[in-house]
């Protein structure tokens, strides 16, 4: 899994960069064929302090793209956010991929 975490406006520090890629082990536990993730940490200029920190996420799987993102006003409560969205989308992904087709009794024999 390549993994890139990168920072617009802000420097990312190692604190920052080790509590992302553990959040981001809960999607590699229910979905292991993850191949690409791109990680990128903001802070914009907004008047309001609300959802003035921004994560967002482009994870390349086997079969798909996903992208999330998430605002809030503490950039760790952003990335918790944006790990749910993802893990959501992840686990709704790999039951897709899963074959429902099951063999009809007839034909077992």
């Amino acid at each position: 899994m390549n993994l890139t975490i990168s920072g617009h406006h802000l420097e990312v520090t190692p604190a920052l960069r080790s509590y992302v890629t553990g959040k981001l082990d809960r999607i590699t536990r229910h979905f292991d064929q993850v191949v690409d993730v791109k990680v990128l940490l903001s802070i914009e200029n907004q008047t309001e302090k609300e959802g003035r920190q921004r994560a967002e996420c482009n994870i390349h799987v086997k079969g798909n793209d996903m992208f999330a993102e998430s605002a809030h006003h503490d950039l760790y409560a952003a990335v918790d956010d944006l790990v749910d969205k993802l893990d959501r989308q992840v686990v709704k992904h790999k039951d897709r991929m899963r074959s429902h087709h099951h063999q009809s009794p007839k034909r077992l024999m």
